[in-house]
């Protein structure tokens, strides 16, 4: 479904990876390594149409991604370094339109289980600028328990989050793709990746 021909990407004068290829088949998660430096968020960035590279191809479901446009973006969900919450709005007012945004036809019943899945009964209505670093990734990573995409892009996913969070973040990513779904990931942190059929994709070079 994802296929990956030839990548390489430049960041001003300086390559920062060549000749990447992968294909992603439904129900595998594709664990994106490499130090610093080497590329992984330029990389999945790529993936998600938002850094045009250098060279190589890339496809979803046979076609390319630039073809394909906001019919290839409404499949999608991209978890990045930001949590993209906004600070004075409510975690069910952040998670609607989060959903609106996705494309995700979900009811506010939905959207209050999913929160509460996350560990966050009673600050729903609280104003994010309220909680707690932890509880504001919480709250975006609910995202991931109401959407409909078939493939998820998370970077460094995992950081900011406790022990019990990290757990629940495995549970949700693994019923991803037990589901048949797609996931590509970066994560520094040393988390068991046990979530169906895994690859491994190793960046060189770095600092």
């Amino acid at each position: 479904m994802l296929e990956v021909v030839d990548l390489a990407c430049r960041r001003g004068d300086r390559r920062l990876f060549s000749a990447v290829g992968f294909r992603l088949e439904p129900g595998v998660l594709l664990h994106v390594r490499g130090r610093n430096g080497t590329g992984k968020t330029t990389l999945l960035r790529a993936l998600c149409g938002l850094f045009t590279p250098e060279q190589g191809r890339i496809h979803w479901r046979g076609e390319d991604i630039r073809e394909l446009g906001d019919e290839y973006h409404r499949e999608l969900l991209f978890f990045g370094h930001l949590n993209g919450i906004k600070s004075e709005l409510t975690g069910i007012e952040n998670l609607r339109i989060s959903a609106t945004l996705d494309g995700d036809g979900v009811e506010d019943a939905d959207l209050w289980q999913a929160l509460a899945r996350m560990g966050l009964d009673g600050f729903e209505d609280l104003p994010t600028k309220m909680l707690s670093q932890g509880q504001k990734k919480r709250v975006a990573l609910a995202r991931l328990v109401v959407s409909g995409a078939p493939l998820w892009v998370l970077d460094e996913p995992f950081t900011a989050l406790d022990v019990d969070a990290v757990a629940l973040l495995q549970v949700l990513i693994a019923e991803h793709v037990e589901r048949g779904g797609l996931a590509v990931l970066t994560t520094h942190q040393e988390v068991p990746l046990t979530s169906g059929q895994v690859q491994r994709l190793d960046l060189e070079f770095g600092y």
